[in-house]
């Protein structure tokens, strides 16, 4: 199969092009960093180098394609200018109307937990996610497509680090005694291939986890690992949260965004999708997460 993949080497493009090379397909990677040309050409596959925001060079590249992943790219959280709907509606537009001018027949998209829910019902930022599936929904009827709908990204708890060497606590409003549905991108990355390969015409969702872990269950696991066995996991406030997240330079509007979505972890709206249809969990657990973090603490 030819196979287009965006996302360039990160978290989870990297490990699935790895996948999909070594099953044979032919593999072209999009990435906006020339530097990153021969990696991709070391793992196998071809680099497609452009932006995301040229639909000339978009459709170019799915030109051809049996299969498609596309995900929107991180944004600049910092940047006090961003309109963070603006900016996942526009990638969506275009990788809608490439897919529409090239007649791409799959495509596997990465969406995430809380994609489900509309304006105001409490998905936070993740609301920029759920316009890009209804955009990608507009197209023709013909054309397949999976939702790919990840939890909470193990690789988040880096961002507590800092607190967790100078007070010895993780602090957020959201967790403790909450259950919290922990993913790996290798695991995704798994997903994301097995969709790909399916021959059959669907339209669907599918939820991608590794491990349910309450707050302080999480907060052991990590504790242990770094020689911190008395790490405490503590809600505090949406506005103490905000306040700090505001501090440290985050966009307020994004910063809203985030309380709003981890607050409503918190009260359970946010997952409850996710638990009527919950996946066979992945095989990294927050053990196996635990080795990464305690390394990443260290250093």
């Amino acid at each position: 199969m030819k196979i287009v993949l965006t996302g360039s080497l990160g978290h989870i493009s990297k490990p699935l092009t790895a996948e999909l090379v070594e099953k044979g397909h032919a593999v072209t990677v999009i990435s906006s960093n020339p530097e990153k040309q021969k990696d991709i050409e070391t793992l196998g596959g071809t680099p497609a180098i452009g932006s995301m925001d040229d639909v000339e060079f978009l459709t170019a590249t799915f030109a051809g394609a049996d299969s498609v992943y596309t995900m929107v790219p991180p944004a600049n959280y910092f940047d006090q200018n961003l309109d963070l709907l603006a900016y996942y509606r526009s990638k969506a537009q275009n990788y809608a109307k490439a897919i529409r001018e090239t007649g791409v027949k799959r495509v596997v998209n990465l969406s995430t937990i809380g994609g489900h829910l509309g304006a105001g019902e409490g998905s936070g930022i993740l609301l920029g996610a759920h316009d890009v599936e209804l955009i990608l929904n507009a197209l023709p009827s013909d054309v397949s497509i999976t939702h790919i709908r990840p939890t909470s990204f193990y690789y988040n708890l880096f961002g507590y680090i800092e607190t967790i060497k100078n007070q010895n606590i993780i602090v957020a409003n959201y967790g403790a005694e909450d259950e919290i549905p922990w993913v790996s991108p290798i695991d995704i990355a798994a997903a994301v291939a097995e969709e790909i390969l399916k021959p059959v015409a669907v339209r669907n969702v599918r939820y991608v986890a590794s491990d349910d872990r309450t707050g302080h269950d999480t907060a052991a696991v990590l504790g242990a690992a770094i020689g911190k066995p008395d790490l405490k996991w503590i809600i505090a406030p949406d506005e103490q949260v905000q306040s700090a997240l505001e501090g440290i330079g985050m966009n307020p509007k994004i910063a809203a965004g985030l309380v709003e979505m981890y607050g409503s972890l918190h009260s359970g709206v946010l997952a409850e999708d996710y638990y009527r249809h919950k996946p066979v969990m992945g095989k990294v657990k927050l053990e196996d997460f635990a080795a990464d973090f305690a390394a990443a603490f260290q250093h």
